[in-house]
């Protein structure tokens, strides 16, 4: 059955269409930004609006006492002026006339130094005054206490009025009350300026107030005290009806965080014996406001507005302490919610917010089934690409899909992933890895580094070549190079090329490689291993045995690409190439295996089991080279652990060389001689006493 559009759709309308269908960003930044743009907004405004009911709050307060200020301190100018004025009853009225400019206003008076006392005040006719009630319709009183005018003390003079000022009748007693111990009298005399006092109850009307007080003088010293009694009681009223917002809760407070008046009207404050207990902040039955309050910035900058957290809802709140100027180190403490400013606007968000999560929805279903189509398989092909550059040693699956162009991408990576391996079969491993993993091109040219190389080549090959049939010798070869490949690449090296029977490889290069003259020994330990197990084959077989002659030597070479444009090779050049294939030709003379220069005995240290052979010349070099072979390798895996029979070998080996570097033939010719009465067969010892015996 054919499928429908199966091999019609094309990738370049595909990606349109996917383009045209994902209005998710938009729809998103659209919401986002409107979202945060409306807090924002809302926030900003919260904060303007509580900014500027601090400042007018501040103001406002500063408004009830100011015209009380001015006041007071227009009648200390007076007594300063005129001295004897309140000292008569003539300023009882003067007083009077001033109870009259606010209702708010109790009392109006002044203590004298002398211990008398002038006073216009208001009077509640349910209150007695000298152990009665006053005279029916009184409103006001003036009073005046003059010192000891009677036989046994002052005298408390009442002379009451009624609403227009007409009089109702007086009272007269012996009284103790002395203003000079009154605290308005003595706090404000030893200021020396304007002062108000601390709340408190006035008896006579029993309303919490305050009192403002200035003192006068003459020729330097206090004559007396002027002061204003006045009430606060409407103040809560005051900041209750002039809320920003529903939830918005203001308070009054002095400089202990003691609550003098509240928005929400609650009681702050008690009366003991007379005296006011203001309630503390934190000990309100509302808890919100002790939240507020422990919530605020101790180091902040005053007067600064902050958030806080309650019950799943956020605050602004404002402490400010009202300017120095005033007097008194009252704080105007405001506190209200956030969501009275924003609730509008979340409301919105939300419904802006569903209508898009359900066009964001339909969005995803059309965009999941319509990407499957063209994701899957670029990931697939993606993935390929990866395995391809990481050198994996399998081929990617081929990728199917209905998409055309990403089914030609498809047949693209698995024709690269066959020309790849195809190429690395000709050039190192190495370099290929280093191709895919960079974006250079391959380029002529090389530089200087010190590496390891290797030589490899059969043994007696010519004489073999002429007795075995060409068949089964090259599958023989192929057979030896197989594992002299397996053993280079598993020990990371580079092979350069085959000559013929001979091999040619070195480590270090094109990619860099710690302990490269260590692995080059291994390799070659390993290689020996694998010809040992083809051998046991062969010779059970009735074949002859093929051995192999290995020389390695580390040295600074020229590595790097040569040829032309046409054609290159990467390889590598100089005297350490001659020295390293000089080595494995020596390998005959000695009839050894493997066999290294010193430059690689010190490269590897103790990690090997070697033993010197001898100190030769090389072709373009004036000093020998001393040359050992390899016998084994220390930690790289059982199998390349040396015998003890080399092990013995190898000192014996070692001892007897000392004494020919020492120039002691006699006793090296002795010490080889012994060496080779245990190893009868050890070419070396057999060439050094034959060279020691001439």
């Amino acid at each position: 059955m054919r499928i429908p559009f199966r091999h019609d759709l094309r990738l370049k309308p595909s990606i349109l269409t996917s383009f045209l269908l994902l209005t998710l960003p938009v729809f998103a930044t659209i919401v986002a930004v409107t979202y945060f743009s409306n807090e924002r907004i809302a926030r900003e405004d919260a904060r303007e609006l509580v900014e500027r009911f601090r400042i007018d709050g501040i103001e406002n307060v500063q408004s009830i006492f100011d015209p009380v200020k001015s006041l007071v301190r227009s009648a200390a100018t007076l007594g300063d002026e005129q001295p004897d004025f309140f000292y008569s009853n003539r300023s009882i009225k003067y007083f009077y006339s001033i109870l009259l400019h606010n209702e708010k206003m109790v009392s109006v008076y002044a203590g004298l130094a002398d211990g008398g006392f002038r006073q216009a005040r208001r009077i509640d006719p349910g209150v007695e005054v000298d152990g009665k009630l006053p005279p029916k319709g009184t409103k006001f009183a003036y009073r005046w206490i003059d010192v000891k005018e009677h036989e046994e003390g002052s005298l408390d003079h009442y002379f009451f009025l009624g609403a227009d000022g007409e009089g109702l009748g007086s009272s007269k007693q012996v009284t103790a009350y002395d203003p000079r111990t009154r605290g308005w009298y003595r706090n404000t005399a030893a200021a020396g300026t304007i002062h108000i006092t601390d709340p408190d109850v006035f008896a006579a009307l029993g309303l919490i107030g305050f009192t403002v007080a200035a003192p006068f003088s003459a020729e330097g010293e206090v004559r007396g005290v002027v002061a204003i009694d006045f009430t606060l009681d409407g103040l809560s009223a005051y900041l209750a009806e002039r809320k920003i917002s529903p939830g918005t809760i203001s308070y009054i407070l002095d400089h202990q965080g003691r609550v003098i008046a509240a928005s929400d009207l609650s009681k702050t404050y008690t009366s003991k014996n007379g005296r006011v207990e203001l309630t503390h902040i934190s000990s309100l039955d509302n808890e919100l406001p002790a939240i507020a309050f422990g919530a605020r910035p101790r180091n902040a900058e005053a007067n600064r507005l902050y958030s806080f957290s309650h019950g799943g809802r956020e605050y602004f709140a404002s402490l400010s302490t009202l300017p120095a100027e005033f007097g008194k180190e009252w704080q105007f403490f405001i506190i209200t919610p956030v969501a009275d400013f924003t609730g509008d606007f979340q409301r919105n968000n939300i419904r802006l917010l569903i209508i898009g999560l359900a066009a964001t929805a339909i969005q995803i279903v059309i965009i999941f089934f319509l990407s499957g189509v063209i994701s899957a398989p670029l990931e697939r092909l993606a993935k390929n690409v990866g395995e391809i550059e990481k050198w994996g040693p399998d081929s990617p699956p081929s990728v199917a899909s209905p998409v055309h162009e990403i089914a030609l991408l498809s047949r693209a990576v698995d024709r690269l992933d066959a020309t790849v391996k195809s190429f690395a079969a000709f050039v190192p491993v190495g370099l290929v890895k280093e191709l895919l993993a960079s974006d250079q091109k391959l380029q002529l040219g090389g530089r200087s580094r010190f590496l390891t190389i290797f030589f490899s080549d059969i043994e007696a090959f010519s004489t073999l070549s002429e007795e075995v049939p060409t068949q089964e010798l090259l599958l023989r070869v192929s057979a030896h190079l197989e594992v002299l490949t397996k053993a280079v690449n598993r020990e990371h090296g580079t092979i350069d090329k085959f000559i013929g029977d001979g091999v040619m490889a070195f480590w270090g290069a094109p990619l860099l490689l710690e302990d490269h003259a260590w692995h080059a020994c291994v390799a070659a330990l390993r290689i020996q291993q694998g010809m040992d197990e083809l051998n046991a084959r062969w010779v059970a077989q009735g074949l002859r045995r093929l051995n192999v002659r290995i020389g390695i030597h580390s040295d600074a070479v020229l590595v790097g690409n040569v040829g032309s444009k046409e054609r290159m090779s990467y390889t590598v050049m100089g005297d350490g190439v001659n020295v390293a294939a000089r080595l494995e030709g020596l390998n005959k003379e000695f009839r050894t295996r493997i066999c290294i220069s010193h430059a690689v005995f010190k490269e590897t240290g103790e990690r090997l089991c070697v033993r010197p052979i001898d100190e030769v010349s090389v072709k373009g070099r004036r000093a020998t080279v001393t040359i050992y072979e390899v016998l084994g390798a220390f930690g790289a895996g059982p199998e390349l652990e040396p015998t003890p029979d080399r092990m013995r070998l190898a000192e014996l080996t070692r001892t007897a060389f000392a004494e020919l570097i020492r120039d002691d033939k006699a006793r090296a010719l002795e010490l080889y001689g012994k060496a080779l009465s245990e190893f009868p067969d050890d070419g070396v010892c057999q060439a050094l006493v034959r060279r020691l015996s001439a």
